[in-house]
């Protein structure tokens, strides 16, 4: 079963406001939505009642059913199309969406070396806070790595 952070989970990653044991926060941060619950549990020291709770406080939840099925870019890591605005350019909102997934799937593949810098990609909310992000990001996995996301962020 896959699960994702809530946008109360979301909040709850940037402001603290809900106190979480080291386990359940470890756990939450590599709930990405991609990955099942038994990976994060395998990933981690987490328990399946620390899973169920953050469930129960609303933290998580199961995607909705138009997201459950992986984004066309998904497994290559190319962006995925979003809709142009009238001028031609994509908006800072579609710019995010394409560029979010990516930036976690690059900073989650930096194991315990890039956990602060994952947990800054978690907490980024909008496209302005990823760009701010890119350099941090190009340079622990490299320009190579980072150009999917280059791409994904501009306009």
């Amino acid at each position: 079963m896959i699960l994702v952070k809530t946008e109360m989970g979301h909040q709850v990653l940037k402001d603290r406001s809900v106190r979480l044991t080291p386990r359940q926060r470890s756990a939450f941060i590599l709930f990405d939505g991609k990955r099942s619950v038994a990976e994060v549990l395998q990933a981690s020291q987490a328990q399946q009642d620390d899973v169920d709770n953050l469930v129960s406080l609303g933290l998580l939840a199961r995607p909705p059913a138009d997201d459950a099925a992986p984004s066309p870019g998904a497994a290559t890591g190319a962006a995925p199309a979003a809709a142009p605005t009238a001028g031609g350019e994509r908006s800072a909102q579609a710019r995010y969406q394409a560029a979010y997934p990516i930036a976690t799937q690059l900073t989650a593949s930096l194991g315990l070396r890039g956990f602060r810098l994952n947990l800054a990609v978690e907490a980024a909310t909008t496209c302005e806070e990823l760009l701010a992000l890119v350099p941090k990001i190009r340079a622990a996995v490299g320009a190579d790595k980072a150009a999917p996301l280059e791409r994904a962020l501009a306009p």
